[in-house]
């Protein structure tokens, strides 16, 4: 049996779980090839990794100073409203908005920052005269819970090249930018958010047939995974905005499994559905179905399309039992005309946040948690495989029915 040594090459999962004024969070990261000779942990990880093999699990909490040094800390400054200049990035009309996130490089005349810089910065305060910007890591004030699942474990029969990896660097990457300022709302809605490329009837967008996956299959195999925590033998489930496939096991029986989606053929095509409803929810947010109804609504990689999203999750809490789940799952792909202006402005975490904010501003659910999960290798037989070695990052977040 293989041990983790020096000159180990291992597959480890990582889990960072926090919590914020909103919701609790986790955020997972399957780490390939890690090399223990020339990559780099955290002090206590590292310790805790050694003579570890494959099957081993443990958990370690970290203090924010710890995972968070070296200008990663909370840093926020003062600029003038001239400093932030998004010509820099190409981007002319954007402007600042309380609690959002912007890359560092347009920010001008500020020491140590360039053009290039495509780290974000969160805009923590802003007026006519001045803007203040977080320039450290989101979750640098928060302590973290780290677990790790060691997956293979085998020596390293050569070295090449001579670069390294800070994975606490990588799996942390994004990770906070969920979460809302100090709790206070983020500006979100600024503008016109819900505006799109194509603003014809979504009827017409999608009246020829799509009877194609959207993910690849690891992708889809985690929102399946995660569906399964939620829904039961004998339970009532709706898959909102869903089409041919709702990504639920074969072997699961329901009392029922609705379907309300935009085009009858593909709802005909899904045999796991017992009834099957066409409906354009941005014209027509209101669902008929009875008060208190369901046990689960799942929204799989749909939710970037709703105009008016705040009057559709207010919906599906009312048909929601108390205690029921509303599951909401996404990635970073899309029918471009007829995903919402936000969505595309959005950091990929950030868009966590924005879901958070329509179950917040439905005023009908608590419990509110998000998952995330990157890093994932890509199927071979996908056909993406030569292009993109790493599977669709998935992205969740859920509540339940106060």
């Amino acid at each position: 049996m293989n041990h983790i040594h020096i000159d180990s090459v291992a597959d480890i999962f990582f889990q960072v779980g926090w919590t914020s004024e909103l919701a609790r969070h986790t955020d997972a990261y399957a780490a390939r090839g890690v090399n223990f000779w020339r990559d780099l942990f955290p002090r206590r990880l590292r310790t805790s990794l050694e003579d570890k093999q494959a099957g081993d699990q443990l958990s370690i909490d970290f203090s924010p100073e710890e995972l968070f040094r070296n200008g990663q800390s909370r840093s926020i400054q003062t600029f003038n409203r001239a400093q932030f200049d998004p010509n820099l990035i190409g981007k002319p009309g954007l402007k600042p908005l309380y609690g959002r996130f912007y890359p560092k490089g347009l920010l001008r005349d500020v020491t140590g920052v360039f053009s290039a810089n495509i780290q974000p910065f969160r805009c923590v305060d802003v007026n006519d005269r001045t803007l203040k910007g977080d320039l450290g890591h989101p979750l640098s004030e928060r302590p973290v819970s780290l677990s790790v699942s060691v997956g293979s474990v085998g020596p390293k029969f050569e070295e090449r090249g001579g670069g390294m990896r800070d994975w606490i660097e990588t799996i942390c990457d994004g990770v906070g930018m969920q979460a809302p300022w100090m709790g206070r709302p983020t500006d979100f809605f600024e503008g016109n958010p819900f505006a799109r490329q194509d603003e014809s009837a979504d009827r017409e967008f999608y009246a020829k047939p799509r009877l194609v996956q959207h993910l690849d299959d690891a992708a889809l195999g985690m929102i399946r995974d995660l569906y399964c925590r939620f829904i039961k033998d004998g339970m009532r489930v709706l898959d909102l905005m869903g089409s041919w496939d709702s990504h639920l096991p074969a072997a699961v029986r329901l009392a029922q499994m609705a379907g309300v989606g935009l085009n009858a053929y593909e709802l005909e095509k899904n045999a796991q559905l017992t009834d099957r409803h066409v409906q354009d929810l941005n014209q027509d947010p209101a669902l008929d179905f009875p008060d208190s109804h369901f046990d689960v609504v799942i929204c799989t990689v749909s939710v970037e399309y709703l105009t008016d999203p705040i009057s559709v999750f207010s919906e599906v809490a009312r048909i929601l039992r108390p205690g029921g789940r509303f599951v909401v799952t996404f990635s970073n792909r899309w029918f471009e005309p007829k995903a919402i202006a936000i969505w595309k402005e959005l950091h990929e975490f950030e868009r966590m946040g924005l879901v958070l904010e329509y179950f917040r501003r439905s005023g009908q659910f608590h419990q509110l948690q998000t998952y995330s999960i990157r890093g994932l290798g890509r199927p071979v037989q996908d056909k993406y495989y030569m292009q993109l070695p790493y599977a669709d990052p998935v992205y969740a977040v859920w509540g339940e029915k106060i």
